[in-house]
């Protein structure tokens, strides 16, 4: 018999790619979605599976409102892995952020420790946001040991449920904290080809930054490869392909890669935060988050995100496949072949 992964967030980019992997490595794949998620993609997924006679997929809705709701799925499912990846990138508060990245990260692991069964580890999606940025001068790179000081509400609440997680000392647990990550599917970084796309190659302010990515086969490599830790320890990796690059690699890339040279705009950075000021007073009456504001303004302008990945490559024998030209180039064909671009 197959042994069980339930999996949150299942029906989102790095969601899809973590169900996809399970499956080809044989897991009876237990897919936590909302019931209004949209789901077509992964039940295709869930065919090819059972037609190659490799894993199973099925669908489960969790109800996050308690541990207690949360704990008749635990107890049914058996599970000997669970990777919690659910979660919210834009919210209105910051206790809306907090309910769902913190709490029911909190909850699920509890459940997980109440169902009684001999769960071989929790693989906690936290994000590179949770540490924050360092300057750009930083003669070191963001390690696992770095003081966490984080920009956003969204990495405050990451590291809150890291916290929480923490201090469930039964908790075989593995927190995985990507830094910016890109690849089929992927929407935001989608956003900035498509204004490249259009001619406008635009940035905020003029000040020299390091950035890092992570392709999303990588990612989920390195998620997949937290199960076999030992069950008795606490970890934590920050995920990259391990390189630095200057603000303008992307752009650059896509040039090379469309062979077009879109106008390079630098916006000052006051102009940015008044649109981000009428943004944030526009949503006042609006229940979504607006896509720009002050805090997202300070991560999109942090100096530098750069991190170390020695410790997941000793411990996890991770080895990125994808640097960021070979990486963006695959997913370009991607969005084209697929008529995303």
């Amino acid at each position: 018999m197959s042994e069980r992964v339930l999996i949150t967030g299942a029906s989102g980019f790095i969601g899809y790619h973590l169900v996809q992997a399970a499956l080809q490595q044989g897991f009876e794949v237990h897919a936590a979605v909302r019931p209004s998620s949209e789901t077509s993609e992964l039940k295709q997924l869930g065919i090819e599976a059972e037609v190659n006679k490799r894993g199973k997929l099925l669908f489960v809705f969790p109800d996050f409102t308690s541990a207690e709701t949360l704990l008749p799925l635990m107890d049914k499912g058996a599970y000997s892995y669970v990777i919690h990846a659910a979660g919210v990138t834009r919210a209105k508060s910051t206790e809306a952020y907090n309910e769902v990245n913190a709490n029911y990260t909190l909850r699920l692991a509890q459940a997980s420790l109440a169902c009684g069964l001999p769960l071989k580890r929790f693989v906690f999606l936290s994000s590179l946001a949770a540490v924050g940025s360092e300057g750009y001068h930083a003669t070191s790179p963001i390690s696992e040991d770095t003081v966490p000081k984080p920009l956003t509400s969204y990495g405050k609440s990451k590291m809150l449920a890291e916290s929480y997680l923490v201090d469930l000392k039964d908790l075989p647990l593995t927190t995985i904290r990507p830094t910016a990550v890109y690849g089929p599917r992927e929407k935001d970084i989608l956003i900035l080809f498509q204004t490249l796309n259009k001619g406008l190659d635009l940035y905020i302010g003029r000040k020299p930054q390091w950035l890092s990515f992570v392709h999303v086969t990588d990612l989920v490599a390195a998620t997949l490869a937290a199960f076999k830790e030992d069950s008795k320890l606490h970890t934590a990796y920050n995920i990259s392909d391990g390189n630095k690059y200057d603000r303008y690699k992307l752009a650059d890339l896509f040039r090379k890669f469309s062979k077009k040279s879109p106008n390079r705009l630098h916006v000052p950075l006051g102009v940015i935060k008044l649109i981000a000021a009428m943004l944030e007073a526009v949503s006042v009456f609006s229940k979504n988050a607006p896509v720009l504001n002050q805090e997202k303004i300070a991560e999109l302008t942090a100096e530098n995100w750069y991190c170390s990945i020695d410790k997941a490559q000793k411990n996890l024998g991770y080895e990125p496949k994808f640097g960021l030209e070979d990486g963006l180039k695959q997913t370009l064909t991607w969005y084209k072949e697929n008529k995303w671009l």
